[in-house]
């Protein structure tokens, strides 16, 4: 098992932290962002990791090259000359995941003990084409799943926008916990090109394809991307 840690934002909502460092490098318990979620994916023995840079990069780089990489075997997607979001980043790294495996994106700015193990093993049993760990908690943007935990759509409440990708029954929001597993079958749908969201990608392909809420009860979970989280 692969991973993909997103690394490259601008960490807007961390600033002035992250006037002078990229929010990966940000410290919270002791350790920078990006720590944390290498030793994450590591404690579920995943050994190969790209990562990819923006603001800062040489400060990445550096930094896993003092550390030895963690003992992971890592590779740098640099984005230095243009800034790809999720979607855009995910589909630069596609060569990266050419062994016909799922693979984990995760989100450098949240702390979480998630069981990526069992969550695997959901992926693999349900066989969706992406599996979005969602948890039970208050928040302005909203995945809207049927009652099988199939996606239908997104909503942004502060906003008032509401996208459905297909007829659904009753539908239950979750809130997306920034870790998700990708079948590489989902490079080859992918029309969109430059910089473009996860979550678009997701609503479009959800009105053709399976696309799974896997429901996060992990004891830690905490979103780090903005002053006083």
């Amino acid at each position: 098992m692969k991973a993909m840690i997103l690394a490259a934002g601008l960490g807007v909502r961390l600033r002035p932290i992250t006037n002078t460092m990229p929010k990966a490098l940000v410290v919270v318990d002791g350790k920078p962002l990006l720590q944390h979620a290498l030793e994450h994916v590591k404690r579920y023995g995943i050994h190969d990791v790209i990562i990819n840079v923006h603001h800062f990069p040489r400060q990445i780089e550096d930094f896993l090259g003092v550390n030895d990489n963690f003992g992971l075997s890592i590779v740098i997607s640099d984005e230095s000359d243009e800034l790809l979001e999720t979607g855009g980043g995910v589909k630069k790294a596609a060569w990266f995941f050419s062994d016909g495996e799922p693979f984990v994106v995760r989100n450098v700015d949240i702390l979480s003990d998630l069981d990526l193990n069992l969550m695997m093993r959901f992926h693999r049993t349900e066989d969706p084409l992406a599996t979005l760990a969602v948890r039970d908690r208050e928040t302005s943007r909203y995945f809207l799943f049927e009652k099988e935990n199939t996606l239908c759509g997104w909503e942004n409440r502060k906003t008032e926008e509401r996208r459905i990708s297909r007829e659904c029954g009753a539908l239950r929001n979750f809130a997306f916990s920034g870790i998700q597993i990708l079948q590489p079958d989902i490079f080859p749908l992918i029309t969109e090109s430059g910089k473009f969201s996860l979550t678009d990608l997701y609503i479009r392909l959800a009105s053709n394809h399976p696309i799974k809420g896997f429901i996060d009860t992990s004891l830690v979970w905490r979103d780090i991307g903005k002053i006083g989280s």
